[in-house]
């Protein structure tokens, strides 16, 4: 059932290094790569330090070398002996800088001008929680529910044991309830078959398809607060009346469990264009704004971003526009947790705008702190 669901399907790796082609990969073939857990393929690949491009590979041969370049975006076939020493070169000026980074990773982040910006992580389970706390994380930024448990429906329990793990962990955590649909399928949940996955049951739109499904998620979430601070944000919000549905859904659920969330947050994701436009009705009732710029940017372009040949420029002006808009207009906390946010080509960009909280992969982290105290 494992490999018909495509969750432990092994590869035969050779023992010398290799650039592997693939239309995807599979969670478990990633993990094979590098043991770790699930999430989308490219931000599962940069979260386990794995150079990755989204590419046409036709011109690649088997047998032949070949350089992956992740950083400037380009795959070089047939390099000249030239091309290979500058690409070690590079590699080993990256591994200096790492390890310049590392080194001050639990330090604050301060701009020359001395102010604090703060690096929280994206984490998909506790394993990774414990990572970007060693690399010097100052809370989690998103906590992405969906990937806790990817083979099999968790019992409430199981759910709050992990939460419970991952809480002990930071005092300052984002939690996201359960955000699948698109590009993310879960093997238990059965969902309808749309033309559009991406434009149909996704996020937010749970509480109304799989109420059951999403009140045990809260309970359990609730339950491993134990009254303490915590922030919990819905996904794929596209209106205020969504917002306050689903918030009116997480009180009646503390309610009817008894519990206290007195000391919880919440918040949205903002990732549907149409909140640009709502912003002064949802500071009305939102505690926090989270912008997760992967789907942002696939909205405002109506380009999937993981489409073979069509691609999203995530440095477009229109972007840093959007997240602009935000930011002048939210009266409440604004932090930014999608890829631009570990990307060092868009940070300055992003400082400038305003953005004092950024949460990026747990391996970015110490990085991206020591690049944003060049600025």
């Amino acid at each position: 059932m494992k490999k018909q669901m495509g969750f432990s399907v092994e590869m035969l790796l050779p023992e010398t290094p290799v650039i592997l082609l693939a239309k995807d990969l599979l969670p478990s073939q990633i993990e094979q790569l590098q043991q770790m857990q699930a999430s989308h393929t490219a931000i599962l690949l940069r979260a386990a330090g794995i150079p990755s491009l989204i590419t046409d590979y036709s011109e690649a041969e088997e047998g032949h070398k070949a350089i992956l370049d992740a950083h400037s975006g380009v795959i070089v076939t047939n390099p000249s002996e030239k091309d290979i020493q500058k690409a070690e070169e590079r590699k080993r000026e990256d591994l200096e800088q790492q390890h310049i980074a590392a080194d001050r990773r639990f330090e604050k982040a301060l701009t020359r001008s001395k102010k604090q910006i703060r690096v929280f992580a994206n984490v998909t389970d506790v394993h990774s929680a414990q990572a970007a706390r060693e690399e010097g994380a100052e809370g989690i930024g998103l906590l992405r529910t969906e990937f806790l448990f990817k083979e099999k429906k968790p019992t409430f329990e199981a759910q709050r044991e992990a939460y419970e793990a991952i809480f002990s962990l930071f005092d300052d955590v984002t939690v996201r309830t359960l955000d699948v649909g698109g590009d993310k399928r879960l093997p238990y949940l059965t969902l309808p078959k749309e033309e559009n996955p991406f434009l149909g049951i996704r996020g937010i739109r749970l509480f109304k398809t799989h109420p059951q499904l999403m009140e045990e998620q809260l309970y359990a979430i609730f339950a491993a607060a134990k009254g303490r601070p915590l922030k919990v944000m819905f996904p794929m919000v596209s209106s205020v009346e969504e917002f306050i549905e689903a918030k009116a859904f997480a009180c009646k659920t503390a309610g009817k469990h008894g519990l206290d969330i007195a000391s919880i947050r919440f918040g949205i994701m903002v990732e549907v264009p149409s909140v640009l436009f709502l912003i002064p009705d949802f500071n009305k009732v939102v505690d926090f704004y989270s912008i997760g710029t992967n789907d942002l940017t696939q909205y405002l372009f109506a380009i999937e971003r993981t489409h073979p040949s069509l691609k999203v420029d995530e440095h477009s002006p229109v972007v840093f526009d959007a997240i602009r808009t935000i930011v002048e207009l939210s009266e409440k906390p604004v932090s930014i947790c999608g890829e631009l946010a570990g990307d060092p080509k868009a940070i300055g960009r992003l400082l400038k705008i305003g953005m004092e909280t950024l949460s990026v992969s747990p391996r970015s982290i110490a990085a991206i702190k020591e690049l944003i105290r060049h600025f």
